[in-house]
């Protein structure tokens, strides 16, 4: 075992070290990963020594993997990860604590509770009014937060379900919203048809005007609108919905407003980013992925919620079998949709602790400045911006593109032979523009240039 653990070491130090020499985009056919397995570990009929499985899972890992932490993927949020997250993953699966009761981990429990007050602080809620927890991801988040908003502004749903109500239960949130609440509200019970798209303005942000419209009609209608959803930083084109118009109409509407702030929530961290957030703090939840822009392993999302209240009558239940409550504590059963879980919050507590405010708020700011020098060299070259955000992504055309000279298939194709990695992106139902996102804190100015390069290259 002690072999083992070495090789273990020297791979992840390898991977961090090396990870630029590598190329992102495997080569690799479906049938030879296939035939591979059933070759290699067949029925699992014959132990294998771990030595070799070890060898044999890292060769694979290494040579047939899109690598999502080399600075030159500029594609969907999946960040390079900070060494402190990768040693605290490695401890919780050594100690395997479970978080269900206090009493099990009361390390574990504090420690995330200690790091859940200090960002709940940051998004502008009280720490010792509100309740918070750690996710799978993002779309467990959000699925809280539709749940206790939907026990909250219906409370015999909690026992009688959604069929005891007369109306039907509305939420609304922008076409460019994240498409994961297509599959909550169906986990929920409303179905599919009680989400309501609200168009867009010219910047993508949810329009407040038919907003307003939209809720008068159904409730005219007969219907019950309960929630918007305000996304901060949209998956797309990284758009940050007007919070404190949104909020404003909650409020005169008697609607509970969520935030999903699944990317863009990092942004709490830097004062100068700080001030396009303007309106978080009157949410009543938020949304949080420390995998994302916190730059942590999969999965560490994050529930934020001002109703401390309604998320204990949302998830409290009773039995005969969990340990008695320990005084001055919360066993976080009662107050998530999770039982037993994963101590999430390690990974992040240690790379606060390892990197402190500062540092965070530094790589963070990096990343944005690098976001901007993205936009300015494209703007530069004669590349068209078709999305306006604070945040570090990019969506962007060409008049080569756009009179079809070029297409988008020949570009992305052309600069992933280069070795960096963009995507492309439908926004607004109908704009088809190039797509990139500074993912990693690793990136950049070479980054940045070569990409404009091969870009420049692609369309030539």
């Amino acid at each position: 075992m002690k072999n083992v653990w070495d090789l273990l070491g020297r791979e992840i130090e390898d991977h961090y070290k090396c990870i630029r020499d590598r190329p992102i985009i495997p080569e690799v056919s479906v049938q030879q990963i296939r035939y591979h397995l059933r070759d290699r570990y067949g029925d699992f009929a014959h132990a294998i020594p771990l030595r070799d499985v070890f060898e044999d899972v890292t060769r694979m890992l290494r040579e047939w993997q899109l690598h999502v932490t080399h600075p030159r993927y500029f594609g969907l949020f999946n960040p390079s990860v900070q060494p402190a997250s990768i040693v605290a993953d490695s401890l919780v699966a050594a100690y395997n604590p479970q978080l269900a009761a206090w009493s099990h981990s009361p390390a574990a429990n504090e420690i995330e509770r200690f790091t859940l007050d200090f960002l709940a602080a940051q998004i502008g809620y009280d720490p010792a009014a509100s309740s918070a927890c750690f996710t799978t991801g993002g779309a467990e988040a959000n699925q809280s937060g539709v749940l206790v908003a939907l026990t909250h502004m219906f409370p015999a749903v909690r026992d009688e379900g959604v069929a005891v109500l007369p109306a039907r239960p509305l939420l609304y949130l922008s076409e460019e919203s994240h498409h994961s609440f297509e599959k909550i509200v169906h986990a929920c019970g409303l179905g599919r048809r009680s989400l309501r798209m609200v168009p867009v303005d010219a910047t993508l942000r949810l329009d407040i005007k038919a907003l307003r419209t939209m809720v008068q009609e159904d409730r005219e209608r007969g219907d019950a609108p309960f929630l918007v959803v305000a996304t901060v930083g949209t998956t797309g084109a990284g758009i940050i919905d007007p919070l404190v118009d949104i909020v404003a109409v909650c409020r005169q509407e008697q609607m509970w407003c969520h935030a999903d702030a699944a990317w863009g929530g990092a942004a709490c961290l830097s004062p100068e980013l700080k001030t396009h957030l303007a309106g978080l703090a009157e949410t009543d939840s938020v949304t949080w992925d420390a995998h994302k822009w916190l730059t942590v392993p999969m999965g560490a999302g994050m529930f934020f919620c001002r109703h401390k209240e309604s998320v204990a009558r949302t998830f409290g239940t009773a039995t005969p079998y969990m340990p008695e409550a320990t005084a001055d504590t919360t066993d976080p059963y009662l107050t998530t949709m999770q039982w037993s879980r994963r101590f999430i919050g390690l990974k992040l507590f240690m790379t606060l602790a390892e990197l402190g405010l500062g540092g965070y708020r530094q790589a963070i700011d990096f990343q944005a400045r690098m976001g901007r020098e993205l936009k300015a060299g494209l703007l530069a070259k004669g590349w068209r911006v078709v999305n306006e955000t604070p945040l570090p992504v990019v969506c962007f055309t060409h008049p080569r593109l756009e009179c079809g000279d070029v297409s988008v298939a020949d570009v992305l194709a052309a600069v992933r032979r280069r070795n960096i990695w963009i995507s492309d992106v439908r926004l607004a139902g109908a704009v088809t523009a190039l797509r990139a996102c500074i993912t990693s804190f690793k990136t950049n100015e070479e980054d940045v240039a070569a990409l404009i390069e091969a870009l420049e290259q692609a369309v030539a």
